[in-house]
């Protein structure tokens, strides 16, 4: 997918490639049209993270109906942002931060943070 690869939205460009990350699918020709004001407000400052202060409290005040499906959105962006570091360091760093920042924010803590130190005990 092209990096300058963008969709108007209610008179809005979006990246398509950010737009997959937050909504979790590979194959974006889902219908934009029904995604949720919240994951385009995300996409907004992943795209532009200097936008986020500016957003700050209206993602914690917003009304979310699926609120894993949004934090996993989150976790998404800072699992992907992770993984790409090396590409780009500054771009990726800011992402993870507006991630972790908008969910610390609104869940009051970062489910990565929690996951780390635990024992996974699998048996074969």
């Amino acid at each position: 997918m092209a990096i300058n690869d963008y969709v108007t939205i209610d008179g809005k460009n979006y990246s398509k490639e950010i737009i997959g990350l937050v909504t979790g699918n590979q194959n974006i020709d889902i219908e934009l049209e029904k995604i949720p004001a919240c994951f385009l407000m995300l996409c907004e400052v992943i795209d532009n993270p200097y936008k986020l202060p500016y957003f700050l409290e209206t993602f914690y005040s917003m009304d979310i109906d699926d609120e894993n499906t949004f934090r996993f959105s989150l976790v998404r962006v800072q699992v992907d942002s992770d993984l790409r570091m090396n590409e780009d360091i500054q771009k990726h760093q800011q992402r993870r931060y507006v991630a972790r920042t908008v969910e610390k924010l609104m869940y009051h803590e970062v489910m990565l943070e929690l996951m780390e130190g635990v024992e996974f005990n699998i048996e074969e």
